[in-house]
């Protein structure tokens, strides 16, 4: 080609390569969509075959059972710290504990009650993790035939690749692990330099990752949406320009980690334009979902990459002997706690997230909270979709923007005047004119999504929500605060406490 460098003609060279591969892979993906339920059951076999000589196996005499009603039986729900002797275990250097041999990663993230968390990833696992994020981008290519993004500068805005070694396992940030395996042909178009990535500090790395790429031909850019638009903000400040004028070729983000709506307003803003978007559902335990279509909601489920999963109603997932449910039982529109098994040596593992099947053929889902992030404190038990909804909702008839926010229960006392309420906590980027009203409105489309609350309103046992208006970057204030700015670090959206509500009183917006 004239006038192209070696390196143009390289980068054009990906473009033009990617698109049969994309074609290709697009293909298998939706086949494998359509023998989900086959997959499945093949996937539970291989798994019981997997574990049955490991520690963990001969505990639960998994030896012995040979379909999923006797897994069921043999094998409880837990969490990661009904998992801790197990981990344990491994940290002392002992092989086929959870899976054979030795995991050959721990991916390190914050837990709840259990402090840091020690995630295993096997040989058999890690390709869940790298592949499906490739066929993510590669259905987006098959679809929409954009490939020139993989000519341009892409940026992964993620933790530290920096590994360290915990019972001689490679330990890190899942983001970082990660990062080991770009392909090598993605490692020149890779932002930002392997130095920066390494920043522990996030505001030190951010100075160092727009320094970095502000003069580049970005084409792509990934991340947690709060955290990318911390990027793009910091972009504005320092050229005063728009995101999209700085990167004239950048026309897709992937994101994924929290629920996008409540950001994507902003983020476009912040652009100067809509562009693309691929949404993606990882984990440290796994990566269960992605969107593999621009013109249907919801994420496919990722049936045929090493994980079985189940499925408990959430109104069951504290109950003794919950229901367990398997892809086949699965019904539209009703509230799961996700359950996974899978060849990282996780069984009954309760990942703590509820999803929402929106289709059955094929199986898509969506995101609709976090189990430990709700509020029952009357018996109401409002979850993340409905109060994400809602604000979507009122926002978008007030003509409002928001930050970030979050709402906890108000309990009054004997000696509080009034009844108890819900308390919503808000950095708005574009404030009402009339808070009053925007609070009445909230509160009608709240009584909308939650019956129980709208009972609780009608019959007089709650007052109407009540909003704190927050200053803008207070959320922002709080992460610094406690040590968890940036990376894959969310603020939760609900509490059935008041840990987060009285922290946040602390950054309250200065006409209050």
């Amino acid at each position: 080609m004239p006038g192209l460098t070696p390196i143009g003609q390289s980068m054009n060279l990906k473009s033009l390569l990617a698109k049969p591969f994309a074609h290709y892979i697009a293909n298998k993906v939706k086949k494998e969509a359509q023998q989900a339920v086959s997959d499945q059951t093949s996937i539970f076999k291989a798994l019981l075959k997997g574990v049955k000589n490991t520690q963990f196996g001969k505990d639960h005499g998994l030896d012995t059972v040979l379909d999923y009603e006797g897994f069921k039986k043999a094998v409880p729900i837990r969490d990661y710290e009904q998992f801790v002797p197990y981990i344990n275990m491994i940290k002392e250097g002992k092989q086929n504990i959870l899976w054979k041999g030795l995991p050959i990663y721990f991916a390190k993230t914050s837990g709840t009650t259990s402090g840091v968390k020690y995630i295993p990833i096997t040989k058999d696992s890690i390709d869940n993790h790298i592949n499906t994020a490739r066929n993510a981008l590669l259905c987006y290519m098959a679809e929409t035939g954009n490939t020139g993004f993989a000519s341009g500068k892409l940026i992964f805005l993620s933790g530290s690749p920096a590994l360290e070694r915990v019972g001689g396992i490679a330990t890190g940030r899942l983001s970082g692990i990660v990062n080991h395996h770009v392909p090598a042909y993605l490692r020149s178009n890779q932002l930002p330099s392997y130095e920066t990535n390494c920043i522990e500090d996030w505001e030190q790395k951010l100075d160092a990752i727009v320094s970095e790429t502000v003069n580049q031909d970005m084409t792509l850019i990934s991340g947690i949406p709060p955290w990318v638009q911390m990027y793009f903000d910091r972009l504005e400040a320092t050229t005063h320009k728009k995101v999209g004028e700085l990167f004239p070729n950048f026309n897709v983000m992937v994101q994924g980690g929290v629920n996008f709506e409540p950001y994507k307003a902003k983020l476009f803003e912040s652009i100067g334009r809509k562009i693309d978007t691929v949404e993606l559902f990882p984990a440290s335990e796994g990566f269960f979902a992605f969107q593999n279509t621009q013109t249907e909601s919801g994420l496919l489920l990722n049936t045929n990459s090493g994980i079985f999963f189940e499925f408990i109603p959430a109104d069951e997932i504290f109950a003794e002997n919950p229901t367990r449910l398997c892809l086949q039982e699965v019904e539209l529109g009703k509230n799961y706690a996700l359950i996974i098994n899978s060849n990282a040596g996780l069984w009954g593992y309760n990942i703590g997230d509820t999803v929402k099947f929106v289709s059955l053929d094929p199986y898509k889902i969506i995101v609709s909270g976090r189990i430990k992030h709700f509020i029952s404190a009357f018996g109401e038990h409002v979850i993340g979709e409905e109060v994400e909804a809602a604000l979507l909702q009122v926002t978008a008839q007030t003509n409002t923007s928001v930050t970030e926010f979050t709402v906890a229960p108000f309990v009054a006392g004997v000696d509080d005047a009034g009844k108890s309420y819900h308390e919503w906590f808000i950095a708005f980027e574009k404030a009402p004119s009339d808070m009053a009203d925007f609070a009445s409105q909230l509160d009608a489309a709240m009584r909308q999504q939650n019956v129980y609350y709208d009972d609780l309103i009608k019959g007089a046992i709650l007052e109407p929500l009540k909003i704190r208006p927050l200053q803008k970057d207070a959320f922002v204030q709080y992460m610094r605060s406690i040590g968890k700015l940036g990376g894959q670090n969310k603020v939760p959206r609900l509490s059935n406490d008041r840990v987060l509500a009285d922290a946040l009183s602390n950054y309250l917006a200065p006409e209050l």
